[in-house]
């Protein structure tokens, strides 16, 4: 009995591996390790199918070392132990985690001084955000590299390898260009997906010429509902905020279905926090909470059932008031300093040096405090904060009068004077 055409084609080797040249091509980062003979610590991060634990395997394999290899959900805290301590038996071992990101406390606490006394080198595979997904003392102790969805062209390339290779089809099954080419479409980048459906394909219709319209008939969905193109992903999240953004709580509802029927929670719950504080913000911080709350629980229960509370997050945020005002604000005194290297005042520094106690920050008396001048002389005057005149939540409106009544306030930096002056009163 044969094994799975995906399993037969798996590379062996950096030469095999069709894309990622970045990572594995003549100036690829990996090779160049590979080359040097000198192993490094990474983790590779990417969507299914596109080769993450291929290159772990084919990597270790070419500088030469032991690997060892566990699931991070599957396996428990001994079989962790058990690699990291059978590993010192070996020079340069490599350590391979497949979803890391699932790696909980108390084996991050096994793993970690394996990785910094250099007992193992790690090698972890995810289909997260590492940015977000990965415990920070892990992340950066190794390098984050990404693995890309594979183009049309490259897809295209290996689906015809398979096709003709001894370990593939041996070049047994008669297919058109047309019906590879469609085939490569419906995989969205997964190469493990169109070989699967290539597989599929060839024993639907064994010993006859195959068409576009036969594999049609095998292939009824496509391996997301996103768009096939390989800006499909980043098209249906750019659509969901603008949905949200414009309160069309039924295109909101659509957009996100599409992430959701392609098992991309990870990139639905990021965009659903950002929208949330970037465009609902003040108008509803309540709104944010809730959907902070609606995005733990749908990653308690999983998918299927995770489309249940990230419904609720999506109506809520879609139907609620709008503003960007503090948003906004952030992202202006950002820009003034990446420009402006300006420095504290000197009586709101952590330990002012050469300040008078007259001159000191008023730590008891609090009636001076909104009357002190907080921003640097050079910008002092700048309002980074602009009221929303369209504010439609009872909320926003009570911020913005608190706002007001704050900028009528006089405002100076002669400390000494200010404490004279509330002391009479």
């Amino acid at each position: 009995m044969n094994r799975p055409l995906a399993f037969r084609m798996r590379p062996s080797k950096l030469d095999d591996i069709i894309g990622q040249e970045d990572l594995v091509g003549p100036n690829g980062f990996l090779r160049k390790s590979v080359d040097n003979k000198t192993p490094i610590s990474f983790i590779l991060f990417g969507e299914p199918g596109t080769g993450k634990t291929t290159i772990a395997e084919c990597y270790a394999n070419e500088i030469g070392a032991k690997f060892f290899k566990i699931n991070a959900t599957s396996s428990n805290k001994k079989d962790l132990v058990d690699a990291i301590n059978e590993s010192k038996n070996y020079e340069c071992p490599i350590l391979i985690i497949d979803e890391i990101h699932r790696l909980n406390k108390d084996k991050q606490d096994i793993l970690l001084p394996a990785l910094e006394d250099g007992t193992v080198y790690l090698i972890g595979a995810t289909t997260a955000n590492p940015y977000i997904s990965i415990n920070k003392a892990i992340r950066s102790r190794c390098h984050l590299l990404e693995v890309k969805k594979l183009t049309l062209d490259q897809l295209q390339i290996g689906l015809k390898k398979a096709i003709t290779s001894s370990k593939g089809l041996n070049g047994q099954i008669k297919i058109d260009e047309e019906a590879i080419n469609y085939i490569a479409r419906q995989s969205n980048g997964d190469f493990r997906f169109a070989l699967n459906y290539l597989e599929i394909v060839d024993i639907t219709y064994k010993n006859e010429d195959i068409n576009l319209e036969k594999v049609k008939k095998v292939i009824k969905v496509p391996n997301s509902s996103l768009d096939n193109d390989e800006n499909g992903h980043y098209d249906a999240v750019s659509a969901l905020q603008k949905s949200i953004r414009g309160s069309d709580v039924n295109a909101a509802i659509f957009y996100a279905s599409r992430l959701l029927a392609a098992g991309d929670l990870d990139s639905l719950a990021r965009r659903l926090l950002v929208t949330a504080y970037e465009d609902i913000g003040i108008a509803n911080p309540q709104a944010c909470m809730r959907t902070k709350i609606a995005i733990e629980s749908a990653y308690e229960v999983g998918l299927p059932e995770a489309i249940i509370p990230i419904s609720v997050a999506i109506v809520d945020l879609a139907l609620s008031p709008k503003s960007k005002a503090a948003y906004l604000a952030m992202a202006k005194a950002m820009e003034i300093n990446a420009d402006l290297p300006i420095d504290v005042l000197d009586y709101l520094r952590y330990t002012p040096v050469n300040v008078s106690e007259d001159e000191k920050y008023p730590y008891d008396m609090p009636e001076v405090w909104p009357h002190l001048q907080y921003l640097p002389d050079i910008i002092k005057n700048t309002k980074f904060f602009i009221i929303n005149p369209k504010a439609e939540s009872s909320y926003e409106k009570f911020l913005n009068e608190q706002y007001k009544k704050y900028l009528s306030m006089i405002k100076s930096k002669d400390i000494k004077k200010m404490k004279e002056l509330f002391k009479k009163k």
